[in-house]
């Protein structure tokens, strides 16, 4: 019996730990919801992206401007100008600790 709950304490550990390890990473996150529109450097270069005149994240000065909170507000919720969506929110497909990853990556963007 003892070693029968044992065996399912380390089966349940090894599941949950498989489970953590799926987890999208920034890059994959990026790839996969932001750079159709924002550029896979974060450039904005895109035809989508000078439509809606996305921010250059590669820049120095655009990178000083952003204040992290900002950045999640806006990946977590969305950003909507004149009552139009600009950005999709992306709260419900990502969790808190990727939209933080997120934030970072966009950090590392700078030149």
């Amino acid at each position: 019996m003892k070693k029968t709950l044992a065996l399912s304490f380390v089966a349940a550990a090894a599941l949950a730990t498989a489970a953590i390890g799926r987890a999208a990473t920034a890059a994959d996150n990026w790839d996969n919801n932001c750079a159709k529109c924002h550029g896979a450097d974060g450039s904005g270069n895109t035809k989508i992206g000078k439509k809606l005149n996305v921010k250059d994240y590669t820049s120095a000065k655009v990178q000083a401007d952003l204040k992290d909170a900002d950045m999640f507000k806006a990946v977590k919720e969305g950003v909507t100008v004149d009552g139009k969506e600009k950005m999709r929110a992306f709260g419900g497909d990502l969790s808190d600790p990727e939209i933080t990853d997120l934030v970072a990556y966009i950090r590392k963007m700078q030149k």
